[in-house]
């Protein structure tokens, strides 16, 4: 018999022998790759039909005439462009291959639903713009009613209109951002869908969108153009070329449809499957642990077996192979059967997704080979890498270790691990110091992390026998001998405790780091407000995103008229490219500026900047070596370059942002106006509740918005923190789930490997209940271990990711620990662990006592 025959015959007799042993490994590797296929999946399946529902949508135009000056900032993939003359609409019409074209004029528009909430706007842009007559160039469909033909009549897309309760025939408000009584008077759909995602779209008359969305008549964002029949996009866009001004282009309808494609992946699909992905890694690194530790509880439960292979003739390398076969025979058979689940998960959030409010295209599932493959080659992969060890161990028994009734785990005394591990520890915190503090540097903190982690897993058996000791002190005091035994099953075996516990170490190690990061971030905020924001009162548009009409910038002006006000200063945005680069500027009153928000000290004024002035903040000036008679050269999105003259330099620039114009600077290059932000300021006699009435009874007339003091302004800030780490915790439930189930193996292949002494225990007087709490306080004291050293190390992650991100930008960060929030991770952790101990439990005390004595 052959080498390669015999150790094939070894594994898939062990597989038979003891298939149960294997049944945590399994799971692991099910969920694991079912969650890395279900992301895969369903990110392929998403961009499928958002890539055919734009292609339906906008199929008709075959270009697009658009102006080529753009300023691209931050954040924005698009960028903002300069609009183009709508007059151009009747010299394109003359052109021999044209057979219509229609000025698309859009802009920010948010409707207020029946409650008197504004819809959408949370993320998502709200949009507004001129309903195209012609059905072919129009992307949106009329599903219900007729189009707008009076002034204040509008379109709404079907998924906005449920959303906030509309129907035909109902009266609402439109926040431009000034606010226009509308009439819905039709419903339409996009590319046969409800909408584009959570998108709204409300459509007007030319005239309206003319009136509200834009500064100046007679311009528009864009001009679509159907070719007529027998030209092709190519030749129409050829033909186009020299009749259009020297600042505008046409581009194709194709690659239009290209650009809006890209700008759904890169902006928000990337985004989510990288997400998804990065957490389908936390889950497979947490699986490898619980997969390692069960190959190496099954080769130690069979160093007699192997020894004996050994003595007759077997060599290490037939001992390894078999090994490495029974886990790839695992691995094949879970993964095949994780990507079957993987499958039905992205299934599932296809259903989901509409029913939680986001309404994604619907469309057929679609599975590409990488999305099979990949999890496939990862599953497989991670089960080899974790039985590698193990299978060497194995092969390295001696043919006498037949002859030893046992072996004793000195793993906790060992000086090599101990110097090993302290050395890690030593390197991970000398890199991670470095890169936090001496030369900030977000790699070298990454290395460091990485490290100190390894060092965690190095130290974890000589760690592991100190800890279960002092956390296993209060189960000496419980009546009985059951905590005591409880405390010395887990110091019997160190290396394997830690093994055990590593998986939720690192589980909650990862949940820790998100907590301890996100608190720091609310920390920052309130910080920033409290810092910033010298107002009373704030009102505000949404928190976060691209989404919302933002404020009028009348509102600001309205509250200051108020006799309980002294002060009302609003905060516009403006882009224009400063000294070569995009730049975000703030639109304002600089005078007021002041009274409303905190700018630290500022050199020269900020009362003269006219329509040349400009005020910077501190570290701008300093990065281009600015002060006040510095000349600054600003493009904008018009085709203009003007000479701004620095007047001011001001230190703190958190709300008040970087660069800070008039608004009568502004107002020759402005698009659709509108403010962000408005601090309000009261008279000295005027209490909080009173002022904050008044403000809100003005604010009523300018589309109802939030008004709220500066703690609340803050805590709203924060909301979007609070968002973010539901859904982490969400996404980790998974990797815990995968943690406990390898304690519960652990603990099951450990009541297997004492079957005889569980048998002597009962047979001395100890009873079922006893027994079942022996095991279930040795699982939770493994969970208490995992789940402290996940503490530490997650605290330590976060503050290194938050120092980190502090020296990679400009923002002071503020260093949080959440106790509440941590000490509630640390109850889940071992309630958690008193779960998995349960069917271990139920098994250990349901052996027959005379069988488990005779037992070998």
């Amino acid at each position: 018999m052959t080498g390669n025959s015999a150790s094939l015959r070894l594994s898939v007799n062990a597989l038979r022998a003891h298939k149960r042993r294997f049944a945590g490994t399994f799971t692991a590797v099910l969920l694991g790759v079912a969650f890395l296929t279900g992301t895969l999946v369903m990110g392929d399946t998403l961009r499928a039909s958002f890539d055919s529902l734009f292609a339906g949508a906008t199929g008709g135009t075959d270009a697009v005439v658009r102006s080529s000056t753009v300023v691209t900032v931050s954040g924005d993939a698009q960028g903002t462009r300069q609009p183009v003359r709508t007059d151009l609409v009747a010299r394109i019409e003359k052109i021999p291959g044209v057979a219509a074209a229609e000025p698309n004029i859009q802009g920010a528009g948010q409707l207020i639903g029946t409650d008197g909430e504004p819809i959408g706007g949370q993320g998502p842009p709200t949009l507004a713009g001129n309903w195209i007559q012609d059905p072919e160039l129009n992307p949106y469909s009329l599903a219900e009613g007729r189009a707008p033909a009076a002034s204040g009549e509008v379109v709404v897309n079907r998924g906005a209109a449920e959303t906030g309760g509309l129907g035909i025939g109902d009266t609402t408000v439109l926040r431009t951002p000034d606010p226009v009584r509308v009439t819905v008077v039709g419903l339409a759909a996009f590319g046969g869908e409800d909408g584009m995602g959570q998108t709204t779209f409300t459509g007007m008359t030319r005239a309206d969108a003319e009136k509200y969305l834009t500064p100046r008549p007679g311009e528009a964002a864009s001009i679509q153009v159907r070719a007529a029949p027998g030209t092709g996009q190519q030749e129409l866009v050829d033909a186009l070329g020299p009749v259009l001004p020297a600042d505008v282009e046409a581009i194709t309808g194709a690659q239009s449809t290209e650009e809006n494609q890209e700008m759904i992946s890169g902006q928000f699909l990337s985004l989510f499957t990288t997400l998804l992905l990065v957490f389908s890694g936390i889950v497979l690194f947490v699986a490898t642990f619980s997969i390692h530790n069960t190959f190496a509880i099954v080769i130690a439960q069979r160093t007699r077996e192997n020894a004996l292979l050994r003595a007759l003739g077997a060599s290490r390398g037939q001992i390894v192979a078999a090994t490495l076969v029974e886990a790839t025979v695992v691995a094949l058979a879970a993964s095949a059967v994780g990507l079957l689940a993987g499958i039905g998960i992205a299934a599932g959030l296809q259903s989901l997704f509409p029913a939680i409010g986001f309404p994604f295209p619907e469309g057929a599932l679609v599975i590409s080979g990488l999305s099979l493959l990949l999890p496939l080659a990862v599953g497989v992969l991670v089960c080899l890498a974790s039985a590698l060890l193990p299978a060497v161990r194995a092969g390295r028994t001696a043919p006498l270790a037949a002859l030893r009734e046992s072996t004793v785990d000195d793993s906790a005394a060992s000086r090599k691990r101990a110097y090993t591990g302290g050395a890690l520890m030593a390197a991970g915190i000398g890199a991670v110091l470095t890169g936090v503090l001496a030369t900030p540097s977000i790699m070298l903190a990454a290395t460091g992390a990485a490290l100190v982690l390894a060092a965690f897993v190095a130290l974890g058996p000589v760690a592991a026998g100190r800890a279960v000791r002092i956390l296993g002190r209060p189960l000496d005091r419980l009546p009985g001998v059951t905590g005591g035994l409880a405390r010395r099953n887990a110091l019997r075996s160190p290396r394997r405790t830690a093994a055990t516990a590593a998986a939720l170490m690192i589980g909650v190690a990862v949940v820790s780091l998100f907590t301890v990061f996100g608190a720091s971030l609310k920390a920052t905020m309130d910080q920033t407000v409290s810092r910033s924001f010298a107002g009373d009162v704030a009102v505000s548009a949404p928190a976060f995103g691209a989404g919302g009409s933002g404020l009028s910038p009348q509102l600001a002006p309205g509250i200051e008229e108020l006799p309980e006000v002294r002060t009302a200063v609003g905060l516009g945005r403006g882009v224009a490219e400063v000294d070569g680069a995009g730049r975000q500027l703030t639109v304002t009153d600089p005078a007021a500026l002041a009274d409303g928000f905190e700018l630290g000290a500022v050199q020269g004024t900020l009362t003269s900047l006219g329509t040349t002035g400009i005020a910077v903040a501190g570290t701008q000036a300093d990065e281009h070596g600015w002060k006040p008679g510095s000349t600054v050269e600003l493009a904008f999105t018009d085709g203009t370059r003007q000479t701004f003259t620095v007047r001011a330099v001001y230190e703190e620039s958190e709300l008040a942002g970087d660069y800070v114009i008039t608004r009568e600077a502004w107002a020759p290059h402005r698009g659709q106006d509108s403010d962000t932000l408005v601090s309000v300021t009261f008279e000295d006699a005027v209490s909080t509740a009173d002022g904050k009435a008044a403000v809100e009874r003005a604010a009523a007339d300018f589309g109802n918005p939030e008004v709220q003091t500066r703690d609340d302004y803050a805590r709203s800030a924060a909301g979007a923190v609070d968002m973010m780490l539901t859904l982490v915790y969400a996404l980790l439930a998974l990797a815990v789930v995968i943690a406990l189930l390898g304690i519960a193996n652990a603990l099951t292949l450990a009541v297997h490997e004492r079957t005889r002494e569980l048998g002597l225990l009962r047979a001395v007087g100890q009873t079922r209940a006893q027994l079942r709490a022996m095991v279930r306080w040795e699982s939770v004291l493994v969970a208490a271990y995992g789940t402290a050293g996940g503490l530490v190390l997650g605290a330590l992650l976060g503050w290194v990711l938050v120092e980190a991100s502090e020296g990679a930008g400009d923002t002071a960060f503020a260093f949080a620990v959440p106790p509440v929030q941590l000490l509630v991770v640390a109850a889940v952790g071992l309630v958690a662990g008193a779960v998995a101990g349960r069917r271990p439990a139920r098994r250990a005390a349901r052996l027959d006592v005379l069988r488990a004595i005779a037992a070998e």
